[in-house]
């Protein structure tokens, strides 16, 4: 059973935000008291954090739908819908995020980094909130708006500062067991490690992560063998070294020609070639592989490699190579840049900035773009004329009639709000009472204007009192 994975493919999708609602207050002796329709709660993003406790995406390999809980629509009596959870994805240390066509959206390193992968959609506001001087009681409230929805790839490039390359059974995995406490598996036959093993060296005051790479053989740049799968785990490393087999049994081999092999597929896979390079000649034990060593070892310092003899198994010349390993770590980490505390940059927007564009296209349809329209009319419900009313006014507020009637736009032109695969099309009309009209202005409610019983008996009472005490006033005594 697979037991690390280190690419998936996520399905994620952030909660809808909830809806607003549209409610008047009502009580004896006041059956309009006014708008009290609360707002509709936030949806919840889809967060991916790193936690350091894990180290594979096996878990989402199993189950790539994530979804994060919606918002809950408002209620009268002002009360506002409750937030959406959010959904806390944990990933390992060194995930990348990126889009199905390979852009990098994001690079997680370090504990507790994290990336809002979706986000939630916002809350409609209720009819309290949309209430104005003009607007006493509104008959709507805006709607919810869906959370952001999409696959993401996530990509673990192991975060260690030495990388151990070479060919199979080369003795990486029995290289990295002496060298630290890791303990992979370790066999006399090929490909017996399947995934990248890491582990922590002590040399000195330095304390380094070094990873055993598997399963690159000729033509893993090309997805040959498993070389392609675990090639990304080797971009994060200060050092690369070469671990050769100097007591191979497999007569077509040496060690000389199993070095230009991997250095041939790391040119090809590309951005490796500023890392600084050891070789290490192990199992030197053997006496053929000690004579061997001897034998090549000129060359290699001759082509400018520092070269280790070492054993595994002996556990012979592995304190010089640690010692060694650790000096270009120090002197990788000191060489990096410092990292600087985050400036928070404020970028104004420019006054002659719209926030919104209208284009013709060639079938004449007329399409406006920008957020701040596209949002409200995903927050507009259609079936209600006042609602709609209210949209057109701040369309025009905007600007964006203006701007229709500047590209050419005449009456009864088609206009397209939205992208092409989510927007509303109708025909415009300049200043359109947008079906509102027996409404009066639009988005206006005239109910507080009409006549209540209750109220028009106290006024007829008065009235009657009025005139009593007129009459009384008017009487001469003879």
């Amino acid at each position: 059973m697979t037991t690390f994975v280190d690419r998936v493919e996520l399905h994620i999708a952030a909660g809808n935000g909830g809806h607003g609602c549209a409610s008047v207050h009502r009580e004896k002796f006041k059956p309009l008291g006014g708008p009290d329709g609360g707002n509709g709660g936030r949806g919840g993003d889809v967060v991916l954090t790193v936690d350091q406790s894990v180290t594979t995406l096996l878990e989402y390999h199993h189950s790539p739908h994530r979804k994060a809980t919606n918002g809950k629509p408002g209620e009268g009596g002002n009360r506002s819908g409750k937030d959406g959870q959010d959904l806390v994805l944990t990933v390992p240390d060194g995930t990348v995020v990126l889009d199905r066509r390979g852009n990098v959206l994001a690079d997680l390193v370090g504990h507790g980094t994290t990336y809002v992968a979706a986000e939630g959609g916002r809350g409609g506001l209720g009819n309290a909130a949309l209430a104005s001087a003009r607007r006493k009681a509104p008959g709507f409230a805006l709607l919810g708006e869906p959370g952001r929805s999409g696959d993401i790839v996530l990509e673990l490039k192991t975060v260690a500062d030495v990388a151990l390359v070479g060919y199979p059974s080369a003795g990486k995995s029995s290289l990295i067991s002496v060298l630290s406490a890791a303990k992979p598996k370790i066999a006399d036959y090929p490909f017996t490690t399947l995934v990248p093993n890491l582990g922590v060296v002590t040399a000195g005051s330095t304390v380094y992560t070094i990873a055993d790479v598997p399963g690159l053989i000729p033509g893993a740049s090309q997805g040959r063998g498993l070389g392609l799968e675990f090639l990304r785990h080797v971009e994060r490393c200060s050092v690369l070294v070469h671990v050769l087999d100097t007591a191979t049994l497999e007569s077509d081999r040496d060690p000389v020609s199993d070095l230009d092999v991997i250095e041939e597929e790391l040119r090809h896979y590309g951005g490796l070639d500023d890392r600084p390079r050891i070789v290490v000649l192990n199992k030197v034990d053997v006496p053929d592989g000690k004579d061997l060593a001897d034998m090549i070892r000129p060359d290699l310092e001759e082509r400018g490699y520092r070269v280790f003899e070492v054993s595994a198994v002996a556990r012979t010349g592995l304190k010089e190579l640690s010692f060694a390993l650790a000096d270009i770590v120090a002197k990788a980490r000191a060489a990096r840049p410092k990292e600087e505390a985050t400036r928070i940059v404020i970028r104004p927007k420019a006054v002659d900035d719209t926030g919104f564009t209208v284009t013709q296209e060639a079938d004449g349809l007329f399409r406006v773009r920008g957020d701040k329209p596209e949002r409200w009319v995903r927050q507009t419900d259609f079936n209600n004329d006042e609602a709609v009313g209210y949209l057109a006014d701040r369309l025009n507020r905007l600007g964006v009639e203006e701007e229709l009637m500047k590209a050419g736009a005449r009456a009864g032109d088609g206009v397209a709000i939205g992208s092409e695969d989510d927007a509303v099309v109708f025909d415009w009309e300049p200043t359109m009472m947008a079906g509102a009209e027996m409404l009066g202005r639009r988005g206006e409610d005239h109910r507080f204007e009409a006549p209540r019983p209750a109220a028009q008996r106290r006024k007829d009472r008065q009235a009657e009192r009025d005139e009593v005490t007129r009459e009384y006033d008017d009487f001469e005594p003879f």
